[in-house]
């Protein structure tokens, strides 16, 4: 009860000194704004207090109105909105500010003004007056300090990439997703919705595409043997938008400016497409199920003039639906061995004039660009498309490093910085085994942050073509909405920080300092983040009789970290005992008596001694004792039954090296380098789980699915 007590008390005391909420005199705002100066006194935010607009200023009472339902959910304020007439307000959004997504936001003891010329500016400052109301949790009035802020972002192109191809998320969710975005001032959602494992677009001239290529049966055996009843066939695990759909969401965003980009992949990973329609494809016989697995898969399209009229088709409906600048039209891991073997493609070649595939690839990207150019949109594309010469107005997303950016702004073309690994958020953000699956390359809060979005190699007016950056979701490790969230944040505080605060602010430790209150706020909002790396994880050990204690506290992001370091009872510091070196080790453990084994008890070997599981471990549960492997081993008094002196300092063990439990399914992957165990309760209760596969580099950027109507009979579940 003790050490139970002790630990807690050091984990809160650790969070109140290094992980406090910033007073309201230092704002906590994520981004950080351009320029804050501050004032005397403040303005008391109040139920009733009054939100004004001028009279027939439907785009400011947008802003109110949204402002109104945030203060409302997170503070519990019931605030009015008010078009012109009289009466003092305590925010008024007025259109005399600065033009664009910039604006001024005012505070002092009389109220709030918010002014900037266009929609966009007045929503974040809306925004960011919510984040300064709720820099401290609780409901009711709250203070806002007197300042002066002028913002205005670095970058123009903020975003995330949605995944929805590699597994499907409800229309529920993409919205939830949007409004997390709008409350980091991101303003771009790239959504990735066809690729090999699915087809996700209603295409009104192409049933197909949705009715088959939507659909697909899991991959491993437990899929495979779960047949359902009425057709006797396993059961089909998939779902698609209708357009319908797709129109509200893209309203949704755009209320909260943020634009969706739709990705339609092509020429490659058109496995799902040439499912549905085979006549599409260059090989025969064409594949006849839409793919479970992941990895880089050689379909592709023809270059018949048949397929650009399909294509075009496909583009003009998807033009239909999102009226954005640009259209992404993917360009990625286009595998050519079919269009070497195949004679018709050869023959395009050689009456084109082109030296080999990748000009016909580049060739295939040019003639849909000028398709989208006379719709008077622009065309995107992954680094690839590079290749044997880039579309005369592309613009270039690199993911593969900073590269593609970099050579397509020395050409003279706009690039957008989606950058693997660090922007590639399918990794793990922490060592601890309590992570989320994902791929094994572990990218980290502050890996994020780090990240340049201005290459250094870039003339200054080169760099004017880097348009901005953004984070990619891929899905093939992320099965559920609940680990969508929690693979995005925290980390995309980081991406909106990058994007829109000025360079020479850019500071880790400031930043950390903001970051209790934003995860405060994704608490009020229902947002579930990943808790892992900012877990405070405290080891000790006890020596009563050589009078000392040994306290560290740590947390995998570094943030707060410290060491009490050995303390005896009048706190005076003493020196720490050494830990056996690994040559000791089997000395070591043969000085150690064994515990005894209790029927249905486990034991793991450890470094230094071993340790059951079973009565003793339920004991240890229910007195909180939570002694994973990456703590030390502590003997706590009283209950123990090998006789063995309770208060003996244990020394920081190694690392556990668990089994590689493989389960069937979508997470089963040929590579177990990152097979790894989770260690629980106090004695070390096992659990393998199934990780992500870090061989999975850049060449199987693989990017899934189910509707709500189909998804009892789809047995879908988290894994």
């Amino acid at each position: 009860m003790f050490l139970t007590t002790f630990r807690s008390v050091l984990a809160i005391g650790l969070l109140a000194s290094c992980l406090a909420f910033p007073s309201q005199a230092a704002p906590a705002l994520i981004p950080a704004p351009a320029s804050i100066v501050e004032g005397q006194g403040g303005y008391e935010l109040k139920p009733y207090d009054l939100i004004a607009v001028a009279d027939g200023d439907a785009e400011a009472l947008r802003t109110a109105l949204y402002l109104q339902d945030l203060l409302q959910e997170t503070r519990g304020l019931s605030v009015a909105v008010r078009e012109g007439g009289a009466g003092r307000a305590a925010i008024t959004l007025k259109r005399d500010g600065p033009k664009g997504e910039a604006y001024r936001l005012s505070a002092n003891p009389d109220g709030v003004v918010i002014a900037a010329a266009d929609e966009a500016g007045l929503f974040y400052g809306a925004v960011t007056l919510w984040q300064l109301a709720t820099q401290t949790p609780g409901k009711g009035p709250v203070r806002i300090q007197a300042m002066t802020i002028e913002d205005a972002p670095r970058f123009a192109w903020r975003g995330l990439m949605l995944d929805s191809a590699r597994h499907f998320q409800s229309p529920a969710f993409v919205k939830r997703f949007i409004d997390w975005m709008a409350l980091h001032k991101l303003n771009t959602l790239h959504w990735h919705l066809t690729d090999d494992q699915g087809w996700r677009l209603e295409i009104k001239k192409y049933p197909r595409l949705t009715e088959v290529g939507a659909w697909r049966v899991q991959a491993g055996a437990a899929p495979a043997g779960d047949i359902d009843p009425a057709t006797g066939e396993p059961r089909q695990y998939g779902g698609f938008y209708t357009q319908d759909q797709v129109r509200e969401i893209v309203a949704y965003a755009a209320a909260r400016q943020i634009t969706i980009v739709p990705e339609i992949e092509m020429p490659g990973h058109a496995q799902a497409t040439l499912v549905a329609y085979p006549e599409l494809g260059t090989v025969d016989p064409a594949p006849t199920a839409v793919s479970g697995d992941w990895g880089v898969f050689p379909y592709i399209y023809n270059v018949d003039d048949g397929t650009f009229s399909f294509l075009e088709d496909v583009l003009t409906e998807v033009m239909d639906l999102f009226p954005g600048q640009y259209i992404h039209v993917g360009g990625d891991e286009a595998v050519k061995d079919q269009w070497k073997a195949s004679p018709s493609v050869q023959a395009k070649i050689k009456a084109l004039g082109l030296k080999d595939e990748h000009e016909l690839q580049s060739w295939f990207i040019q003639r849909i660009e000028r398709f989208l150019n006379a719709k008077g949109r622009r065309l995107i594309g992954w680094d690839e498309i590079l290749e044997g010469g880039l579309a005369p107005n592309a613009t270039v997303m690199s993911w593969r490093g900073i590269d593609g950016a970099v050579a397509a702004a020395r050409q003279g073309h706009d690039a957008v910085l989606a950058a693997q690994p660090t922007l590639y958020f399918d990794r793990r953000q922490s060592a601890s085994p309590d992570e989320p699956p994902g791929r094994g390359q572990m990218v980290t809060l502050k890996d994020v942050y780090a990240f340049d979005p201005a290459p250094a190699s870039l003339t200054a007016d080169e760099t004017r073509h880097i348009l901005g950056l953004q984070a990619t979701l891929f899905s093939e490790h992320i099965r559920t909405e609940e680990r969508m969230e929690q693979m995005a944040f925290p980390r995309a505080a980081a991406i909106a920080e990058l994007g829109w605060s000025p360079a020479r602010g850019r500071d880790w430790a400031g930043f950390s300092a903001r970051l209790p209150a934003i995860l405060e706020r994704y608490r009020t909002v229902g947002l579930r983040y990943d808790e892992v790396p900012l877990r405070v994880v405290v080891t000790a050990g006890l020596d009563v009789a050589a009078n000392r204690t040994a306290v560290t506290l740590a947390t995998p992001l570094g943030l707060g970290d410290g060491s009490a370091g050995p303390l005896d009872r009048q706190g005076r510091g003493v020196r720490e005992p050494p830990c056996p070196d690994r040559a000791d080790d089997e000395s070591a453990r043969r000085r150690q008596p064994a515990l005894p084994q209790e029927p249905g008890a486990e034991t793991v070997q450890r470094r230094h001694r071993p340790v059951a599981r079973g009565r003793w471990a339920a004991r240890g549960a229910a007195r909180g004792d939570d002694r994973r492997h990456h703590e030390p081993l502590l003997d706590l008094p009283g209950g123990r039954p090998d006789g063995r002196d309770p208060h003996r300092t244990r020394c920081r063990p190694a690392a556990v090296q668990l089994p590689d439990r493989r389960r069937s399914g979508e997470d089963h992957l040929p590579s177990a380098d990152d097979s790894r165990g989770r260690v629980r309760g106090a004695a070390g209760q096992l659990r393998g789980t199934r990780r992500g596969d870090p061989a999975a580099g850049p060449g199987r950027r693989q990017h899934g699915s189910h509707t709500p109507d189909r998804a009892a009979r789809a047995g879908i579940g988290a894994s």
